[in-house]
């Protein structure tokens, strides 16, 4: 095959809708240089027409994007097809309802951002120059048509989101801004083939029993019209040898009239990939090359693949239904989070971008990412960075909060992407999980979506028969399951009643735990003790450095537009303080009140992660809603939008540490929980003493052996002389074990009394960044320094510190462009210090 890449000389004008007059001529009368893989976004951006979205009031100054046309159109130099030569035309992604135009004649018309797309153009080819057009129409006109013809669906934002094939959050969702983006997204080519073309490649990996790896390739291919009269075609799969395997080579014959073969390599002994903490994670180079029976190479095919199993236990148990993740036969708790498009501005997502993200996840402790079902499924470099780092991945199907129509043209659309993208991603060992979609099957229960319906279809068949059945055809060595939340053994309805098992029972599969954030207090996690938790979290604003870029100075109250703009849940605001006021001071001023907002969602977030680690194995997983965003926003986030990561992140890390000392409830008695998710057991001598904020002894100090086998959990009962304080505001409970510490609380931090100047501090440069050195008189808890506000690029190595009386911690802020001398000096300061190092006791000044 010859490949030719047609990605130069495109341009973009508007060819229809609301453009404002000023812009006309630009737009309407003019052509715009175009990058492919690009958006109309990026592009009016990159000429100056267009302010960034994502400052200001700027999102909404460009809502007359959503309703206008596009054309992308380039002229490239080929030569017409010789006989017997095919040519297709390939469109790896449009943005998203689009006809193509080649030389005059429409091949083909697209509505399905969630897919490629080949065309026959050997007849239309000519030799020299051709002309090609992609006109884009507004995806949210086509939804709304689409509407009207079908009956609109019920779904959790304005936009019939849930009437088009594009990404949903597009549209808007309560962390995301409304840009409804149009373009060439992914990459175009020409292909020149004749007489075989690898039309899908689909490697299944599997383990025996007596640890021999298998590597089944199915081949699917495109064959000639006139492909009797050709001879055989040769199949070769070939894996390189590495990770103390050699080569392993094997061979398939096609002959004329055939289209599907399978190659079959077997690796005995084969090195096994596991998710980080449990083990290494090998990769091994997997190549495919179609070929003549005289040596010519046709086509070639590369990926990385790994060896493992994976397994799901839903089998019943005396509590419930389980949903606990196996690997290679190891139950696994999953420490993950959410996550979502890393940029709204998709074409502008590089690897490193990835590879920073999945890096941060990995410095949180975490071992899975969940791919949200109202994103994208992500490219190629994404789920290579989490096969090569260990990282899980759970992949939703993209759907999303709504009810979705099974009428056509939808659910050929369905198909035809849920084919492509299984197929697509069959080779990733990261890959441990398909699932159905986000919150459907709950939204169809109690949203209120029944009555609106009038008994309309809403998307079970899709959950219950589409995707499973093609999981099972095409990917059979991953588990698969209907939506996030869901109850292994949920119907719709069983005789017209209700469902056998509400889709959010915590007994039952998944749950998502958003009580906590819409309507009461985060303590009150601990009231449900799920088998799985696969969404919670809590909101919190992000680093003050990207919030003072994206508005104004001026715009920095609660109240401001740019700032409300920048808030897109609904009542955030006000649940951000109804949440702060059992637990915090109350602040006044905006730059207290974005601290203390900050470290109540690390608070909160932590405490609900503690909670759930303590269970296992009847908890098996936890994923924090939700790892990144995708511009500067107030939101669940633990990394912002600008990359930074906010308190959350760290209180992450320490929540999902392997090691860790946490005071839990067990009927009404505080008991100590060690949890060791570590390859060895953890034996030793727990520390135990309660002591006053001057650090002066209350009572004996105890100590208790332990022995916690790997992978487990052991609770220790407390005594009462240590679980009963003599004044609850002055005095915390310590327990030791190791270099792990847990510092346990009597009273809200609101109510302790704390010295706001608890700390003395120290700054000094050094290479690269600078060095805080803090040190505690009494009792100094969560001690932060915020490092983008010594330098916006500053990145501190730890967060959360709490310190004991005569105690110190020493702060490494990392910084690509240096901190300056003058900077350095004007952090000698007490109030410059004040605005850098922050804690609990500093909430106190607010």
């Amino acid at each position: 095959m010859i490949s030719q890449t047609l990605h130069t000389g495109w341009t973009l004008r508007a060819t229809g809708g609301p453009v404002p007059t000023e812009l006309a001529p630009r737009l309407l009368d003019a052509d715009v240089p175009a990058q492919v893989p690009g958006t109309a976004h990026t592009d009016l951006l990159d000429a100056g027409l267009i302010p960034d979205p994502y400052l200001d009031l700027n999102e909404t100054a460009l809502a007359w994007m959503h309703l206008v046309d596009w054309r992308y159109q380039t002229t490239f130099t080929a030569t017409a097809a010789a006989d017997g030569e095919h040519l297709d035309l390939v469109f790896d992604g449009l943005d998203t309802v689009a006809t193509v135009t080649l030389n005059g004649t429409v091949v083909g018309r697209t509505a399905n951002q969630h897919r490629g797309y080949r065309f026959d153009v050997a007849g239309l080819v000519v030799e020299g120059e051709n002309h090609l057009v992609v006109d884009l129409r507004s995806a949210l006109a086509h939804a709304r048509e689409v509407a009207d013809e079908i009956v609109l669906r019920p779904r959790a934002y304005d936009h019939p989101f849930n009437m088009v094939r594009k990404m949903a959050c597009s549209f808007g969702w309560d962390w995301g801004p409304d840009l409804q983006t149009a373009g060439i997204w992914k990459g175009v080519r020409l292909e020149r083939w004749t007489l075989a073309h690898l039309q899908q490649v689909r490697p299944l990996v599997t383990v025996g029993p007596d640890g021999t790896g298998h590597v089944d390739v199915h081949v699917d291919l495109g064959r000639g019209v006139d492909d009797r009269h050709h001879g055989d075609v040769v199949l070769t799969a070939a894996l390189a040898a590495g990770h103390g395997i050699g080569d392993h080579v094997a061979t398939v014959t096609v002959t004329p009239g055939e289209s599907t073969a399978v190659v079959h390599l077997e690796v005995p002994g084969a090195p096994l990939w596991w998710p980080v903490g449990y083990g290494e994670h090998p990769l091994f180079d997997l190549s495919l090359t179609l070929g003549t029976t005289d040596g010519e190479t046709l086509q070639t095919y590369e990926r990385r693949i790994g060896f493992r199993t994976v397994e799901l236990d839903t089998t019943p148990d005396d509590v419930g239904t389980p949903f606990t993740i196996s690997v290679n036969g190891q139950a696994v708790f999953v420490k993950g989070a959410n996550w979502i498009p890393d940029d709204h501005l998709l074409t502008r997502i590089t690897r490193d971008r990835l590879e920073r993200r999945v890096d941060q996840a990995l410095d949180a402790n975490m071992n899975l990412l969940r791919v949200w079902g109202g994103g994208i499924y992500e490219t190629e470099d994404f789920y290579d960075v989490c096969d090569e780092r260990g990282v899980m991945v759970w992949q939703d199907f993209l759907l999303a909060c709504a009810a979705y129509p099974e009428e056509e043209p939808v659910w050929s659309e369905m198909e035809a992407e849920a084919r492509e993208n299984v197929a697509r991603l069959t080779p990733h060992a990261s890959l441990v999980l398909w699932n159905g979609g986000n919150e459907n099957l709950w939204g169809y229960l109690d949203w209120g979506w029944q009555q609106d319906l009038e008994g309309r279809t809403w998307g079970f068949r899709y959950y219950t028969e589409l995707f499973p059945a093609i999981v099972a055809e095409l990917d059979p060595t991953r588990p698969y399951c209907d939506g996030s939340p869901y109850s292994p053994g949920y119907s719709a309805e069983v005789d017209g009643g209700a469902p056998t098992f509400h889709p959010n029972d915590a007994d039952h599969g998944t749950r998502h735990e958003w009580e906590v954030w819409n309507r009461v207090d985060y303590t009150t996690y601990r009231d449900q003790v799920p088998r799985f938790s696969s969404e919670f979290g809590f909101q919190g604003p992000p680093a003050w450095t990207t919030l003072t870029r994206s508005i104004p100075e001026a715009a920095l109250t609660k109240e401001s537009p740019e700032f409300l703009l920048h808030q897109k849940a609904a009542d955030g605001n006000l649940k951000l303080d109804r949440g702060l006021e059992p637990h915090l001071p109350t602040p006044s001023a905006f730059d207290d009140w974005h601290w203390t907002t900050q470290l109540n969602q690390a608070h909160a977030v932590q405490y609900g992660i503690e909670h759930y680690r303590s269970y296992w194995p009847r908890t098996a997983g936890s994923i924090v809603w939700q790892l990144n965003d995708c511009w500067p926003v107030t939101s669940w986030a633990a990394v912002d939008g600008d990359e930074r990561p906010k308190p959350l992140f760290y209180a992450l890390r320490h929540a999902y540490a392997d090691r860790l000392l946490t005071v839990q409830p067990r009927e009404g008695v505080p008991t100590l929980v060690v949890v060791n998710d570590h390859a060895e057991a953890w034996e030793g001598e727990v520390t135990l003493r309660r002591v006053d904020v001057t650090g002066a002894a209350q009572g004996e100090t105890e100590q208790v052996s332990v022995a916690v086998p790997a992978r487990s959990v052991h609770e220790v009962p407390l005594s009462a002389a240590l679980t009963t304080p003599g004044d609850a505001t002055r005095e915390v409970l310590v327990a030791e074990l190791d270099d792990v510490r847990e510092i346990h609380l009597f009273a809200e931090p609101k109510d302790l009394v704390l010295d706001p100047a608890a700390v003395d501090v120290e700054v000094r440069a050094v290479d690269g960044g600078l060095v805080v050195d803090v040190s505690a008189a009494t009792l100094a808890l969560d001690v932060s320094v915020l490092a983008d506000r010594i330098v916006p690029d500053g990145v501190v190595d730890d967060m959360l510190v709490s310190l004991l009386p005569g105690e110190s911690h020493t702060f490494v802020v990392s910084s690509g462009t240096g901190v300056s001398a003058e900077r350095v000096a004007e952090l000698g300061t007490p109030e410059s210090v004040a605005s850098v190092v922050r804690s609990v006791n500093s909430c106190a000044r607010s």
